[in-house]
């Protein structure tokens, strides 16, 4: 992802003795010709900054208070919390408390903590104590630092995900879990120092200074493998809980349709999307719509044209908000004329601002297959996301720049050496062509370092997710199952017809088939198991399982009917087997 933002706190990490150093000015004077946004996050009060720290111009935000006061240029000022209450000060007062206040927040020295602490529970105060070394601060409930930035950052229209922090003390502790990356300064805090992705070496702000020059080189951020960076993907077979860290990579998912790829995706992105990420979700087949039911989540296309580019850099301009396109109407070529022109607009605004964090390409393989990749992505940036069922049909340069691999199940033996050639050690073209022929619908494979040398392809239960997975109403009626996985309708156990191997040809084969044929399969729950257990479709087996618990019950007349109404109203079939009942 982009590096957009560099926070950073005032006393103890850019100034000593209440001054700012030289220094440090001239690497932020730096930065901002690099186009990185500047914003100072400090305890102190906007007056008493500006006396100590002189012009604050080569900043483009200071959040002052600890988080409670923001101020932007041109003197601009919000403030996002109320001062201490009169009766409050009084008490203090008559403790002999010395403190200063300022818009909202109340310092004291940390000796008079117990005090102040006696006061606010006296007089059931919604105020907590915040510490910063020597210092006490007293806040309302919900200020700090994090908030402060989040809010002007907000203002800007950027993204705590694009941001490094950079702080020394008690007190800089939620910023630094807040932002993208959190550096604590060596001779700070040691709880801050256990919690940060880095800790600076070398003594005073000199460090600092040194830090900014090295990251404001590159465009991209640090890598991080912080844990509150992480998703989970499901459980190991000893029911170890497997996540993975996602901060920048370029991940490939993989599989057979209808193997679990698009869920495993969809469990992917909406954790992505809960975590605050912007994603932009290219979706050629109507896979995604249900992740809509997330805040912020916004869905182009379906029963409409694609939407128009400057739509979607528009909507994308908000780090809060995330675009699935919907481009399951188009034809095929349309699609591909579509994305030729939208890939390279959405790199070049991440690029310019940072957003989305995370693309998304389903399908990957109609529209990554040739050399001119780099012309459609940004490699350099990462975030990227590609799903697909051919794998050998994406460029053979891009599978190189794949950092991290998710696989459900694969069948075909071409897709399984592919991955295994390119990913697994010399010699296991086997062992991963078995291994990945045999998972089941809730089961996947990852590597989470392709380029690891103990790398190993590990296997896992798929997690569940909060957002529904809605099959496409025509994607799967024609795709064939492998022969052996055919359903086939028996009466007095002889074969009637060829073996079932789409969803088109079972219903075909359910209008036509014997009544007795169809009584014995359904009280055998013959066709919810195949639904369920090879075709892959839970809701439409569960559907099915109560059609057939009902004509064992005797309260269906008409079973032929019923079995493909359940089948029309999950696909919307329209032309095959009978009508509605």
């Amino acid at each position: 992802m982009k590096f957009s933002v560099l926070a950073i706190d005032y006393d103890g990490t850019i100034a000593q003795e209440g001054k700012l150093d030289p220094d440090v000015r001239a690497s932020i004077e730096e930065a901002r010709t690099r186009g990185i946004v500047l914003v100072l996050v400090t305890g102190r009060s906007l007056l008493d900054l500006r006396q100590v720290a002189g012009d604050l111009d080569i900043f483009d935000a200071v959040i002052a208070e600890n988080g409670a006061v923001l101020a932007f240029p041109g003197g601009r000022t919000r403030v996002l919390g109320r001062p201490p209450p009169p009766a409050l000060l009084d008490e203090l007062c008559r403790l002999k408390v010395d403190f200063s206040i300022g818009e909202c927040v109340l310092a004291a020295d940390a000796g008079a903590a117990p005090r102040i602490l006696a006061a606010v529970q006296k007089l059931e105060c919604p105020l907590v104590l915040v510490f910063n070394r020597s210092r006490v601060m007293l806040l309302p409930q919900g200020i700090s630092k994090a908030t402060g930035l989040r809010e002007a950052l907000d203002t800007l229209r950027l993204s705590l995900h694009n941001c490094i922090a950079i702080g020394d003390a008690e007190n800089d502790y939620q910023l630094l879990e807040a932002c993208e990356i959190g550096v604590a300064v060596g001779r700070g805090s040691q709880s801050l120092r256990e919690v940060a992705d880095d800790v600076l070496t070398g003594e005073g702000p000199a460090a600092v200074a040194d830090y900014i020059r090295r990251v404001i080189e590159n465009t991209r951020l640090p890598r991080s493998e912080a844990a509150h960076r992480r998703v989970s993907l499901g459980q190991t077979a000893d029911g170890q809980v497997l996540e993975m860290a996602i901060h920048g990579r370029i991940l490939l998912i993989a599989g057979d349709p209808r193997s679990g790829k698009s869920w495993v995706t969809g469990l992917i992105c909406e954790q992505l999307i809960l975590q605050g990420y912007c994603l932009c979700i290219i979706d050629p087949e109507g896979d995604y719509s249900p992740l809509e039911a997330l805040p912020s989540v916004v869905v182009f296309g379906g029963g409409e044209p694609p939407p128009r580019l400057s739509d979607v850099a528009r909507a994308l301009r908000y780090p809060d908000i995330s675009v699935i396109i919907d481009l399951s109407h188009a034809t095929q070529p349309e699609k591909v004329d579509y994305l030729r022109a939208l890939l390279p607009m959405v790199a070049r605004l991440r690029r310019d601002t940072g957003q989305p964090h995370w693309i998304v390409v389903d399908e990957a393989h109609y529209f990554l297959h040739e050399s001119d990749f780099r012309q459609q992505m940004d490699i350099e940036l990462a975030g990227y996301m590609l799903v697909t069922y051919r794998v050998s049909n994406l460029y053979p340069d891009l599978l190189k720049e794949v950092e991290s691999i998710v696989v459900t199940q694969i069948t075909a033996s071409r897709e399984a050496q592919v991955l295994a050639t390119m990913y697994g050690h010399p010699g296991e073209g086997s062992e991963w062509e078995s291994l990945l022929s045999g998972l089941t619908i809730d089961e996947a494979a990852v590597l989470l370092r392709v380029n690891a040398p103990e790398r190993k392809l590990q296997k896992f239960i798929v997690a569940g997710r909060l957002t529904p997975h809605v099959r496409h109403r025509s994607k799967y009626l024609e795709v064939p199952m492998q022969r052996h996985r055919g359903f086939v309708f028996t009466c007095n156990n002889k074969p009637f017809g060829n073996a079932a191997r789409t969803l088109k040809e079972f219903v075909i084969l359910l209008e036509r088939a014997p009544e007795a044929s169809l009584d014995g399969h359904a009280r055998r729950s013959d066709f919810s198991h195949w639904i369920g257990d090879v075709f892959g479709d839970q809701p439409l087996a569960a559907a099915i399982r109560k059609v057939e618990r009902r004509h064992r019950h005797g309260e269906i007349t008409a079973l032929r009917a019923a079995l493909i109404a359940a089948i029309r109203g999950r696909y919307e079939l329209t032309g095959v087997g009978a009508p509605a009942a």
